[in-house]
Order: C-alpha cells, then sequence, then structure tokens
C-alpha cells in the first residue's frame, strides 16, 4: 500500500502541467543543488583546519560538538518557518479500503524520504573521516554518523508536528525566534551555556558504546506526536469543522481593511489585494521571510571591509529598504492569477489597477524604509545610503517591476507553500533584477574610482526623483503596456502549473 502511495505522489508531480513548463527551472535548481553539495564535501573535508584556527589547542571533534546542540536549533527554527507540510487528501483516501493508520503514516514518513533532507550529510561525512576519526575511531565515525542522522530525523518529523498543532500562527514563529534569542542572550552574559552542555552531551555520546541510540528515542517520540496528533484530528467530522471553521475566516476577512476603501476606486482593489496577501500562506510566508532579508544589513553595516565599497552598501541598501517591493513586486500581477478573468470582467479601469498596485509597492517600500531606520545608529553614511535607495526604489524599481510583471504570464498557486517552491517562477523574475540593482552600483563603482562617489549618489538620488516627479507619464505607459499584454495574460493564467 505504501508503493502505491507513492506511486500516487510521482504521478502527480509528472503529470503535472507545470512540471514540463518548470523544466528549465527545476535544472537550474538542480545544478544549484550539486554546486552546494560540492561546497559542503570541500567545507568537510577542510573543516577540520578551521576549527582548529577558531580555537586553537582543541581538537576540531570536541569543537563541532559544542556547536552541533546550536545548529540543532537553528535548523528547527528554519524548518519551522520554511518546511511545506506534506499533503494527502486524506477524505478521498478514507472512502477506499485503506487503512487509517496506513495513511498517517505515509504522512508523518513521507518528509523523511527527501533528499533535501540529507544535504548536510555532504558536510558530515567527510568531516566525520577528517576530523572526527583521529579522536573516536572508527566506531566513533559510526557514532557520530548516526547521531547525525537521528538528529535529522528528528528536526523533520517534529516540525509538521509543531506546525500543525500551532497553524503556524505568527506568534509562534515570533516565539520561537525569541527562544533563540534567550539562548543567544543567556550565551553572552555567560549565564548559561549551551555551547558547554552541547560538548559534555556529545563527546558522552560518542564515547559511550550503545548509549548513543538514546538518540533514537527522539525520533520515536515525535513520531508518537505526530500519530497522537493524527489520532485526534483526522476524522471526518473534523474535516467538516475545519470547513466551517475556514467558512467563518473568509467572512472575517471580507471584513478586513475596508478603512481603504474610502480611497475609492483605488482604495478598493488595495484592500482586496491585501485580503489576498493574508489570506494565502504563500504570500503570507513571503512576507514573513522578507522580514528575516531585512536583518542582512547587520551581517554588512559593523563589518568595515564592505564599509570601503559605495557600490556595496548602495546594493545592501536598495535590497533591505526595497524588500517589500522584491518580496511582492515580482508576483504583483500574476499572483492574481486565480481570478484575473474575474477581474477583467469588473468595471474597473486599467489604470485603476495599475495605479492600485503601484501604491501598494510603494507603501510596502516606505515601510521597509521606516522598519531599516534603526541602522541610521550605524553612521550618517548609512542614513544618506538608505535614502537614495528609497528615492530610487520608489523613483525607477516600481516602474521596472510593474512594466516587467506584464510579461509573466505564469499562474501564480497560493495556496502551495512557499519553501522550495518554483510554481510560477521563470527566468524573467531573474531578468528583471538586473536593471534595478547593476545600473545604481554600476554607476557608483565609476564615480568611486575617482573618489567621488557622492556625484555616483546624487544622480541616482536624482533619476528617482525625476521618476517621482513624472509618475503620471510613466504609468499611463505601463497601462498602455498593460493593455496590449491583458489578452496574453488572461490566456497564461487559465493554464495551471
Amino acid at each position: 500500500m505504501y508503493k502505491i502511495l507513492f506511486r500516487h505522489y510521482l504521478l502527480k508531480s509528472f503529470r503535472s502541467p507545470g512540471f514540463h513548463k518548470n523544466l528549465v527551472i527545476n535544472i537550474l535548481t538542480g545544478l544549484m543543488i550539486f554546486y552546494f553539495v560540492g561546497i559542503f564535501i570541500l567545507m568537510g573535508l577542510l573543516l577540520p583546519k578551521m576549527l582548529g584556527e577558531i580555537a586553537p589547542g582543541q581538537d576540531p571533534a570536541a569543537t563541532f560538538n559544542s556547536i552541533l546542540l546550536i545548529a540543532v536549533i537553528i535548523i528547527l527554527i528554519i524548518r519551522y518557518l520554511m518546511q511545506p507540510l506534506t499533503r494527502l487528501n486524506l477524505e478521498l483516501y478514507q472512502t477506499l479500503p485503506i487503512k487509517r493508520d496506513t495513511l498517517i503514516n505515509y504522512v508523518t514518513l513521507k518528509p523523511l524520504l527527501n533528499p533535501l533532507n540529507y544535504i548536510t550529510l555532504c558536510f558530515v561525512i567527510p568531516f566525520a573521516f577528517s576530523g572526527v576519526y583521529p579522536v573516536y575511531g572508527v566506531a566513533g565515525v559510526f557514532r557520530f554518523l548516526f547521531i547525525t542522522v537521528f538528529l535529522i530525523w528528528f528536526n523533520t518529523l517534529i516540525t509538521p508536528f509543531l506546525k500543525r498543532k500551532f497553524n503556524n500562527v505568527l506568534i509562534v514563529s515570533m516565539a520561537f525566534l525569541g527562544i533563540g534569542a534567550l539562548l543567544f542572550a543567556l550565551e553572552a552574559f555567560d549565564l548559561f551555556s549551551i555551547i558547554q552542555l552541547s560538548r559534555h552531551l556529545f563527546d558522552f555520546l560518542l564515547q559511550t558504546p550503545l548509549l548513543w541510540m538514546a538518540v533514537l528515542s527522539l525520533d520515536v517520540l515525535a513520531f508518537l506526536l505526530n500519530k497522537f496528533y493524527f489520532a485526534r484530528n483526522y476524522y471526518p467530522e473534523n474535516f467538516e469543522k475545519r470547513a466551517k471553521k475556514k467558512e467563518k475566516n473568509k467572512d472575517t476577512d471580507l471584513r478586513k481593511f475596508t478603512f481603504m476603501e474610502r480611497f475609492g476606486k483605488i482604495g478598493e482593489i488595495i484592500s482586496l489585494e491585501m485580503k489576498l496577501v493574508f489570506r494565502h500562506k504563500r504570500i503570507k510566508k513571503a512576507l514573513y521571510m522578507g522580514l528575516f532579508f531585512i536583518l542582512y544589513g547587520l551581517l554588512i553595516y559593523p563589518n568595515s571591509s564592505y564599509n570601503e565599497s559605495p557600490g556595496w552598501l548602495l546594493l545592501v541598501a536598495i535590497f533591505i529598504t526595497g524588500n517589500g517591493m522584491i518580496t511582492f513586486g515580482q508576483w504583483i500581477i500574476n499572483w492574481d492569477g486565480g481570478h484575473f478573468d474575474f477581474l477583467m470582467t469588473r468595471n474597473i479601469d486599467s489604470y485603476d489597477y495599475i495605479n492600485a498596485n503601484y501604491w501598494l509597492l510603494i507603501s510596502l517600500s516606505i515601510l521597509s524604509f521606516i522598519v531599516t531606520t534603526p541602522y541610521f545608529f550605524f553612521g550618517r553614511e548609512i542614513m544618506v545610503y538608505h535614502l537614495v535607495a528609497l528615492l530610487y526604489n520608489t523613483g525607477v524599481n516600481v516602474y521596472v517591476y510593474l512594466f516587467g510583471a506584464t510579461f509573466n504570464t505564469k499562474r501564480l498557486e497560493l495556496s502551495e507553500g512557499s519553501a522550495m517552491n518554483m510554481q510560477g517562477v521563470s527566468y524573467k523574475n531573474f531578468i528583471v533584477m538586473i536593471p534595478l540593482l547593476i545600473f545604481p552600483i554600476a554607476v557608483v563603482m565609476i564615480f568611486s574610482l575617482f573618489s567621488a562617489s557622492h556625484i555616483g549618489l546624487i544622480i541616482i538620488a536624482l533619476i528617482g526623483l525625476t521618476g517621482i516627479l513624472f509618475r503620471e507619464q510613466l504609468l499611463k505607459i505601463i497601462v498602455k503596456q498593460f493593455l496590449r499584454r491583458k489578452y496574453a495574460l488572461c490566456a497564461g493564467f487559465r493554464k495551471k502549473g
């Protein structure tokens, strides 16, 4: 029966129209995975040397054990935020002569067969022989590898349980991040050392025969928690309750953002778009992930080596101050693909539709700028870069996104997860990024060669300001392009996949 279920899953994947249409993207993704596999293998071989430089006088295996528990916690948080849930139409299968436990076991254990779960082994296996073997011998190598696999299984099994239990609520996501921040603070102020705990725990497990198998009990516990959840929730009457609750939530969603309707037709369209954002998990998850990318500046601005490169600083400023626009701009029209025909039959002027999307992107850019104002504490120079980036995003990038969106005819399935999901993505999403980033960086870098990077920043700011002043004319150009491409968009959005 498990063989039949997995066969159904494979047939569903290969028969999907999007599988063949996204073949180029899938090939590029596969090449990228092979690239990272090679990097991980090389890192695993060189890690003992790197750890020896980080902690002189300490064997690399002990140093690695010190950070292993932290790595497990970080990966668990990342999985909770990004790992999609295994889906199976249990209602349909339950009408067939299939044991309910078989279906539950399939849904629970299927994530363990995902090869991406084990990509870290490409890093761990070389390190096991280059760093663990000299200290713990052959037996220690096998214990180390089994412990790593068991921890991967635990993370893979416990994450779906947490996501189903807490329904991926934003408060829970913030709670996980808060726990991570608390552990970091305890370590920083020497109140409690999770590093020392991790080192002693895994050193003890590697040196003790058979006791290392206790890690497997974590996997059993995670599996039983999933079984317990399904035992209480996956019954036909629960499906009806969830359907009614979903309909009730939809009615509640309809009453959200009604204050925007006071701004006329454009306000109504923006209200609909915002309901779309908060009703579908794919866009909602993209919004949450965008918040994390805003923290990218913490890796760059404190580093003095990056502060000497004006082009790099402007790139980071454009990226984090325009994070909301970058996240949603590439899908600004095709996220309406599921109901685009309906929109085109309504009494909605094309200019109002484009103008509403324009103000939505502008609002996201301004919001991103406001959120990143704490970076101003890194110096007046950072403030200047952020202001220039804001002008460029609102005066240039917004029009490029709106114009480029008219060429993307791939319908975006909003009900699907966002993690590792390339559905609705095409090469056009990447091409549109080129003029957004390369041009301003090139201008600033050219002037920096003559120690006049400030002139480059003034030029970029003036270009952005010009775009803001000629907003009406530029929007009319985009509206004409939208009218030329409208029927191609309608035809493309009707095709699923």
